[in-house]
């Protein structure tokens, strides 16, 4: 399910570039310095970049399919898909991968459109469960296939970063819709997906 939609008014660029300068200060720096008097506008720039995900619409990116298989009727998967994202806890990066299976029915998407999929949902504020489910749960709704499963390996720099400061680790979490959530083929696909 996608986030509602923001219902106050979107903030002007000079807006979003003031709420910077106010966080240098807070920071105990001074924008006018000659250093920052660029950053509030780099930012803004790439606050466009990290979250364009708000401006797609994920599901549209799977609008295109082809039926033309010659009877292809076993797993499609895709691995290692590179993810950059937010935390919407601390605005902190998580970076990762994901990895892809759907078992067509009928139809297939140009392995492209799942790359792009990761991207929209990932260039959002996350956590990475949501992630992890939106992304299933958009595959099996535009594609209807037998079935789906996503998982998602990724670092969080709110952990490694600040708090705890642990790094070297990672959180896995997954999602397996229509005939993957049911063994055999549940343990067929996560050994699969493991590597």
């Amino acid at each position: 399910m996608l986030p509602e939609a923001v219902t106050t008014p979107h903030p002007t660029r000079a807006e979003a570039e003031a709420a910077v300068r106010t966080l240098i200060r807070w920071a105990g720096d001074d924008p006018a310095r000659e250093g920052l008097l660029a950053t509030p506008a780099r930012v803004v720039r790439a606050y466009e970049e990290w979250f364009a995900g708000y401006r797609q619409d994920p599901a549209s990116l799977l609008s295109r399919t082809f039926g033309e298989v010659g009877g292809y009727d076993e797993l499609v998967v895709l691995r290692d898909i590179p993810l950059q994202s937010t935390c919407e806890h601390h605005l902190a990066a998580i970076r990762g991968v994901v990895h892809i299976a759907y078992l067509p029915n009928q139809r297939v998407v140009g392995i492209s459109k799942l790359a792009r999929l990761v991207e929209a949902f990932g260039r959002r504020l996350q956590i990475q469960e949501r992630l992890t489910a939106e992304i299933a749960d958009t595959l099996a709704k535009v594609l209807q296939p037998c079935g789906v499963a996503v998982i998602v390996e990724a670092s969080h720099e709110c952990l490694s970063s600040r708090g705890v400061r642990l790094h070297g680790i990672s959180m896995q979490t997954r999602r397996l819709l229509g005939e993957f959530a049911h063994e055999p083929r549940r343990g067929e696909i996560l050994a699969m997906l493991a590597g």
